[in-house]
């Protein structure tokens, strides 16, 4: 499944280090993940989301408040015909974690444990690592989403979740036919944030994005009410979301303690694969 970030030969794992034919080699961390960003892929010394925002968002995805997505996201994996799936940027491996336990379960009766491959790359090394020692049974790597560090056509679909991509990348990743499936915000996600830093509140989006060499085959939108009143959850909300920036300290206190709910708005697409025509 993985290749060589430096000169793209495939790699071969030999107990727990995996080289290539041109002897670079990169070892499997005790946690059971592999780095395979190299120094001069990052683009500054520890990339990808600092210790505090990890922390609040894996209290926050763990207080289930995202849940109904994840059980949205996988009841559509689980209609697909996937055995090997990606998930782009997967973090600290909620969503990840949660896809192979569903898949596992739905796909029991069709195939071998050992037939099931679910991968997690991120680029923040720390995220991998929380990762790969919550939950064993995927692989994970931190690798760069733009040079992914996998064989062409090996994955029967992609997960990517806000995840920035490089088209061609997951052009050259997938199988003919394959799936991509994404998760973006819906015109009015988190519109009370919004309305709290903004004089005129701008929505959303809803247009069905154009993925080249892709085509569009559905969409869902999941749309609820989350109540924040309980602990910290908006206050762990806001580390997650660029919108946190337009916030002093008085004024994040403020929105905090006086907004007993936000209004979630995911818009998920399935996209399929063209396939090369005569």
């Amino acid at each position: 499944m993985f290749i060589c970030p430096i000169c793209q030969s495939s790699l071969h794992l030999s107990e727990r280090r995996y080289s290539c034919i041109n002897r670079h080699s990169f070892d499997i961390a005790k946690e059971g993940y592999v780095n395979l960003l190299p120094v001069q892929h990052k683009n500054s010394k520890a990339p990808g989301d600092n210790p505090q925002m990890m922390q609040a968002r894996r209290q926050f995805l763990d207080s289930g408040a995202y849940q109904p997505l994840s059980d949205q996201v996988n009841q559509l994996m689980g209609t697909l015909p996937v055995q090997r799936v990606l998930d782009l940027g997967c973090g600290e491996g909620y969503y990840t974690g949660r896809l192979e336990q569903c898949l596992s379960q739905l796909k029991k009766p069709q195939l071998n444990s050992r037939d099931l491959e679910i991968t997690g790359i991120d680029i923040a090394k720390n995220a991998v690592r929380i990762s790969a020692k919550r939950y064993p049974n995927i692989n994970f790597a931190v690798a760069s989403a733009y040079q992914l560090p996998l064989e062409a056509a090996y994955f029967d679909a992609i997960l990517r979740i806000y995840a920035p991509s490089l088209n061609t990348e997951l052009q050259r990743v997938i199988k003919p036919a394959g799936y991509l499936l994404t998760v973006t915000p819906g015109p009015r996600h988190l519109i009370e944030m919004k309305q709290a830093v903004y004089q005129e509140v701008k929505l959303h989006q809803d247009a069905i994005k154009i993925e080249e060499g892709f085509s569009h085959q559905q969409r869902q939108q999941l749309s609820y009410e989350l109540d924040t009143t309980a602990g910290q959850l908006l206050d762990q909300l806001l580390q997650m979301v660029p919108l946190a920036w337009k916030f002093t300290g008085d004024s994040r206190q403020q929105f905090v303690h006086n907004t007993p709910k936000v209004t979630i708005d995911f818009l998920i697409d399935v996209y399929q694969r063209n396939t090369l025509t005569s």
